[in-house]
């Protein structure tokens, strides 16, 4: 399937805050990296904007269009009507100047298409036959009732966006036209692909920023004054319903904007609580200026609903009515086609999780997931790991590390920068005689062992020191190790019992050193012996004593 939101492998850095701001989780943790899951998402751009690591980015399509124009098509532009909010004080005259000399023949702004679907909204409100009416404008309302609320299908206006109403009336105007809409909207390139005969490319504001800087073009200051724009209003918040008639007296008219109030609206519909509404939808607070891809630098809800209302007119636009087939479009289901795991493999990954009781489901939310249990099912599917429970791997790093130093030979002493003992193990009270680890947590390292090697330590730029000692208070050699973490400000001590190597390397000693004595008394003896041999001989007593003295360095080295 495409991909319509690209993952930067290397800045992912696990922290599954995409995950936590979907909603409908269709993000699958694997490798630790983020990926899309494509068919189930809704396109919402929710994973790219909540982003810290910029790790996700949109397709790029301008390559696209860039062929278009090389190849000399005529490509005529469907620019949203958001553009005054992401490109301030640049009207549509101006917006038609710069595109044009990027290469695009002709500029018209969405908000004609839009015309159109709001007259057919006022249209099936006045017939009375629907008792819940849902805009189908916003794409990813559409796709989030399509494959999640299928029980609402049948709310949703079978009307076209104004994206494909305005690209089939360009394509009607002139047929050898490509249409290519301009927006704040990651949803509208998917949605561009359902509509192939009539739009051909779709791209983001981003994108087209992008490329006006690459071609170093500047917009004009060119005045726009049109009263008949009324469909403006369109990419705000109840923008829809101010445009709208809203005639019939027996409807009630709401504006539901955020994705989550549109889950908790779907759900009430789902659950038979609503009738005789016409609900504007939108998965973006504040609507389409509240779009993934408008420009951040400059995004402001408040500012772009003053500018919005202020380029907006009073009146509709004059434009070339559609035909109902034209207009009209069939939502069908999509789904997610995923199975649901039994209970009891619910129960086995939530006891591989360490989570075996109802209390050990803490619902803490850091893997991203509202449940525990909602993660397990994750972890049935394939989209997540045991290990991305936070609170599980802690505790079992915990354990680990707490089965180490209580295991380890070895005596462990962590203190503060203040010398005061906040831990010690098994190890360290039986080299120490230490009843129990109360009578010394909190207390002075004064009071169990000679400080210098700490002070020492705290008062220079070493962060180790590695020494040997004899501790007379407790008749034992050590082999001492002293870390001093910085960072977390403590001192760590590490003392290997050596008493038996110290003593047995003393008694070693001791042997030789009576081997060597035995052997300087053998030596002085043949010296004699050898002297007297050798003054018979006629050899000098210097050249024996030489010899001799050579044989007692050498035993003496062994």
């Amino acid at each position: 399937m495409t991909e319509y939101i690209r993952l930067k492998t290397s800045n992912c850095q696990n922290c599954y805050k995409c995950i936590r701001n979907c909603p409908v989780k269709s993000i699958r943790f694997s490798g630790n990296q983020a990926h899309i899951v494509n068919d189930e998402c809704i396109f919402c751009g929710h994973c790219l904007t909540v982003c810290p690591q910029n790790a996700k980015y949109i397709r790029d399509d301008t390559e696209i269009v860039k062929t278009m124009i090389a190849r000399g098509e005529h490509i005529s532009v469907s620019i949203a009507p958001s553009f005054i909010a992401n490109y301030p004080n640049v009207t549509i005259k101006a917006m038609e100047n710069a595109l044009k000399q990027l290469g695009f023949s002709a500029v018209e702004e969405t908000a004609i298409g839009a015309t159109a679907v709001k007259q057919k909204y006022d249209e099936i409100i006045n017939k009375g036959e629907q008792k819940v009416i849902i805009s189908s404008c916003c794409h990813s309302v559409n796709l989030l009732i399509r494959k999640y609320f299928p029980e609402t299908l049948s709310c949703l206006a079978r009307v076209v966006s104004p994206m494909a109403a305005h690209c089939k009336m360009l394509k009607e105007k002139n047929p050898n036209t490509k249409t290519v809409f301009i927006g704040p909207c990651i949803s509208k390139k998917a949605e561009a692909e359902e509509y192939k005969e009539y739009i051909d490319c779709a791209l983001t504001f981003e994108e087209l920023t992008r490329w006006l800087n690459e071609e170093n073009i500047t917009f004009d200051t060119i005045e726009d004054i049109n009263n008949e724009s009324k469909a403006r209003l369109f990419p705000i918040a109840g923008g829809i319903l101010k445009s709208m008639e809203c005639s019939n007296p027996d409807y009630t008219y709401i504006t539901v904007d955020g994705v989550e109030k549109c889950i908790k609206a779907l759900t009430d519909i789902k659950n038979g609580e609503l009738e005789n509404v016409f609900i504007e939808m939108s998965v973006c607070i504040g609507s389409c200026i509240g779009g993934p891809a408008m420009e951040r630098n400059h995004h402001s809800l408040i500012r772009d609903n003053i500018v919005i209302e202020k380029y907006a007119g009073d009146k509709d636009f004059s434009i070339i009515n559609l035909d109902e087939e034209e207009i009209k479009h069939e939502h069908r289901y999509i789904g997610t086609h995923s199975t649901m795991p039994s209970e009891r493999e619910i129960k086995e990954i939530l006891k591989k999780m360490g989570k075996t009781l109802p209390e050990h489901e803490l619902d803490c939310g850091t893997c991203g997931y509202n449940t525990c249990r909602e993660k397990a099912i994750a972890v049935y599917h394939g989209k997540a790991d045991l290990s991305m429970c936070l609170p599980f791997l802690k505790e079992k790093a915990e354990n680990f590390s707490d089965n180490i130093i209580k295991n380890t030979p070895n005596a462990i002493i962590v203190m503060n920068e203040s010398l005061e003992i906040q831990q010690i193990n098994k190890a360290a009270l039986k080299l120490m005689n230490i009843n129990a680890a109360p009578d010394v947590l909190g207390d002075s390292v004064v009071r169990i062992l000679p400080p210098q090697d700490f002070v020492d330590i705290l008062n220079s730029s070493k962060r180790l020191i590695t020494t040997k000692q004899y501790l007379s208070e407790y008749n034992c050699y050590v082999e001492k190790i002293i870390v001093y973490d910085k960072s977390y400000h403590l001192i760590i001590c590490i003392m290997r019992d050596i008493t038996d190597e110290e003593r047995s390397k003393a008694a070693k000693n001791e042997v030789s050193r009576q081997a060597i004595e035995i052997t300087n008394e053998i030596i002085q003896k043949q010296m004699r012996s050898v002297q007297e041999i050798a003054s018979l001989l006629g050899e000098t007593t210097a050249e024996t004593q030489v010899a001799l003295t050579r044989l007692k360095e050498s035993l003496s080295y062994d």
